[in-house]
This record gives structure tokens, C-alpha cells and sequence, in this order.
């Protein structure tokens, strides 16, 4: 695919993925409860949900994801109700010199929580549906233009998913007292709840 038609989707895409949403408000509150290694199996979470319905809408499979709606919902409610549990935790954490994050959460349960919050917005498929067909050339697409593109929302998301949650965790790593530590995790709480209520109500 020619460097101008791939420029123009990695723009496009970097613009979309640099907009606050959901995804973004919860990478934050994992980054600021728990650092950066607590955010990054969120970021690839999230990565490998925008994979999903990339590969959905490459492959004319948008019609799939339509027709199992109901699903997708029970998706978005199980990864909301999960995100308000991790939110909980933040809230009722009592930081200290011995504790400066709420209980560590496994990385396969922070990465299905990142992979839930994309699946369950039916906003990134709508996204998928609106910018490809506008910027990519799909009746030409071949092996060899799905891997750059592929390697273009690997690299984007990665990039920008791992700055939010750097910058998060700097923030949280500059304030080391107890008390500034338990307003970050208050902090973090709130944002995690509001990133529950935007997965149930942007639909």
C-alpha cells in the first residue's frame, strides 16, 4: 500500500486513539493505583480488542459482531461491572511506606478487563466502519497491506496507551507521602468509576 494512503490511517488513527474515552481513563487509573506495570496488561487489553474488530471490518465481518449484539453487550456490562470492582479497590486503599497500590490484580485479569472495555464499545467497530472505507482502498486489500496496517495499530496504541500510563505512573511516583498517595488512589477510583459508566452508556 502506497506511504501516502498509510500516513494518512496512522494519523487518523493516532487522532482517535489520543482522544479521551474510556480506554484512556482507565489505562490512567491503573497507571496512578498501580503504576506502569499495573496499567501495560490493560494497554495490550485494549490492544487486542481494537484487533479484534479491526480484523472484523478488514474482513467484512462487521456484520458478524451487528448480529451478535446481545453478546456484545453482556461483554460491555461484565467488563464495566469489573472496572467498578478495580474502582472500589482504589477507593478503600490505605497506602503506606509498605503499600503503595491497592492488592496487586493478576495481568491476565487487567488485560481481560482492557480487552472487555474495547469489546464492549460498539463506538470502536463505528470507528473501523467510518475511517477505513474513507482512507483504505479494501477492494485492494492483500496479505501485505493487512500486516502494515496491522503493524500500524500495534505500534500507535502501544505508543500512546504506554505515554498516558507513563506520564500516569511519573505523576503518582512524584508524590510519595501517604496522604498524597491516598489521594491518587481516590483519584484513580473516580476515574476507573467513570470509565465503567462511559463502556455502559456510550452505545
Amino acid at each position: 500500500m502506497d506511504l501516502f494512503t498509510l500516513a494518512t490511517f496512522t494519523v487518523a488513527y493516532a487522532i482517535a486513539v489520543l482522544v479521551p474515552g474510556p480506554g484512556v481513563a482507565a489505562v490512567v487509573a491503573r497507571a496512578l493505583g498501580g503504576g506502569f506495570k499495573g496499567a501495560f496488561p490493560m494497554v495490550l487489553g485494549i490492544l487486542a480488542g481494537d484487533l479484534v474488530y479491526f480484523v472484523f471490518v478488514v474482513f467484512g465481518l462487521a456484520a458478524i459482531a451487528t448480529h451478535f449484539g446481545p453478546v456484545f453487550t453482556i461483554i460491555r456490562w461484565a467488563g464495566a461491572a469489573y472496572l467498578l470492582y478495580i474502582a472500589w479497590q482504589f477507593w478503600t486503599a490505605r497506602p503506606g511506606s509498605e503499600r503503595l497500590k491497592p492488592k496487586s490484580e493478576p495481568g491476565w485479569k487487567t488485560f481481560l478487563a482492557g480487552l472487555s472495555l474495547t469489546l464492549g464499545n460498539p463506538k470502536t467497530i463505528v470507528f473501523y466502519l467510518a475511517i477505513l472505507p474513507t482512507v483504505i482502498p479494501l477492494d485492494r486489500m492483500n496479505p501485505v497491506a493487512f500486516a502494515e496496517l496491522t503493524a500500524i495499530v500495534v505500534v500507535v496504541l502501544l505508543a500512546i496507551g504506554c505515554g498516558y500510563a507513563w506520564l500516569a505512573a511519573t505523576a503518582r511516583e512524584m508524590l510519595k507521602s501517604p496522604r498524597a498517595l491516598g489521594r491518587l488512589n481516590k483519584t484513580a477510583g473516580a476515574m476507573m468509576a467513570t470509565a465503567a459508566g462511559l463502556v455502559v452508556w456510550q452505545h
